[in-house]
């Protein structure tokens, strides 16, 4: 029965929801930019709240669990200027941006959440050396405001859902795997699903739990300093036969090691692994100049990543990856020539964008930074 109140709570609402768009309007309109210049509007509404900005996508922890030793797991509701950008699919990364002692640090990282959540879930594992993950563990909290730098990546599940499905993940290589997992269950997925994962210990294994309670998914465990897994040793073809056997896709995210393990006894296999590449030396000897334009530093090249030489100088530049996939830390080549450690492709042409956490000088180099 429609009742008075049920119809002022929905007043309530709309006059909420107009209220929301009239400012929205207002704010983004040409006249409020110019008038706020040259900063714009978000500089002055952040000071009210943080995440209340039109142009810079940020989100506001609301939950934080650290269910491991070694991993930390927090929810993002992230501000319109992100969820504006469309919809991240299952298995994709965003880019998170926090500031660490004044300097502000980007790195990719992979949701848990199945498609179409309003929220964001991290699960970040602690890496020796690792700056970010390993702040994020500590000071992670709710009421916390991190960045958003879009998001993207291949490793997603396709759009016509295969029948048989094989994950297999290893360490934090689980979100991506947890996000298309997560997604399948949601759509109550009529095949078959299994799931593989490897991490050193019962107590370092996320989403045990949740695993466990999973209809209509066999799930088995491997860890390499304990034998108290569902499987012994690393994955081969006995690990395979008791997962699933002749599965029609396979998905596998983690070290080198396990991806190359699975691609060698499995077909149809996607993957992504978190692992850096191996970056191999140029084959011009380092010695040249290299000049950014923007900030009027001229340093000798000393053969490394444009990234690093430029972090070496002073500069912080926006990075994300550091291994050629996120994209974040393209910069405009002014003049000069550089290559790509990756994909060994050479850019000689001036005014290219090239990523500087994967690309070398050859020769003196102009870099917009």
């Amino acid at each position: 029965m429609f009742t008075q109140t049920s119809a002022q709570t929905s007043a309530q609402i709309s006059a909420r929801t107009l209220t929301r768009t009239i400012a929205k309007r207002v704010l983004g309109s040409t006249l409020v930019d110019l008038l706020t210049g040259p900063h714009g509007i978000d500089r002055y509404t952040e000071l009210v709240a943080p995440t209340w900005t039109l142009g810079e996508a940020r989100a506001r922890v609301i939950d934080v669990r650290r269910t491991t030793p070694r991993s930390v797991t927090f929810t993002l509701a992230p501000n319109d200027a992100y969820t504006a950008g469309g919809g991240l699919r299952a298995g994709q990364y965003v880019n998170v941006t926090v500031d660490i002692d004044g300097r502000r640090h980007t790195r990719c990282y992979s949701p848990a959440n199945a498609e179409g959540s309003p929220t964001l879930e991290l699960t970040i594992g602690r890496h020796d050396g690792g700056l970010v993950s390993n702040y994020l563990y500590q000071h992670a909290r709710r009421g916390m405001v991190v960045g958003l730098a879009g998001f993207g990546g291949d490793f997603v599940l396709p759009r016509r859902r295969p029948r048989r499905v094989l994950f297999v993940s290893g360490g934090s290589g689980i979100t991506p795997v947890m996000a298309m997992l997560r997604t399948l269950v949601a759509e109550h997925h009529a095949g078959e699903i299994a799931f593989v994962h490897y991490a050193r210990t019962p107590a370092e294994d996320c989403y045990r739990e949740e695993l466990a309670a999973m209809p209509k998914v066999r799930v088995l465990h491997g860890y390499t300093r304990s034998d108290r897994g569902d499987l012994v040793g690393r994955f081969g073809p006995d690990h395979l036969a008791a997962a699933m056997a002749a599965p029609d896709v396979v998905f596998v995210c983690g070290p080198t090691t396990l991806v190359d393990a699975v691609r060698q006894h499995c077909e149809n296999v996607f993957t992504e692994s978190f692992v850096p590449p191996v970056l191999a030396a140029p084959a011009t000897p380092a010695g040249g100049r290299v000049t950014f334009g923007d900030s009027g530093i001229d340093v000798v090249d000393d053969g490394r990543s444009l990234l690093e030489q430029a972090e070496s100088a002073g500069l912080t530049p926006d990075n994300g990856c550091r291994m050629g996939i996120c994209h974040t830390c393209t910069r405009r080549k002014t003049s000069g020539t550089v290559r790509n450690l990756i994909t060994g492709a050479v850019s000689t042409a001036p005014d290219e964008d090239v990523q500087i956490c994967v690309s070398v000088p050859v020769g003196d180099v102009d870099l917009s930074l």
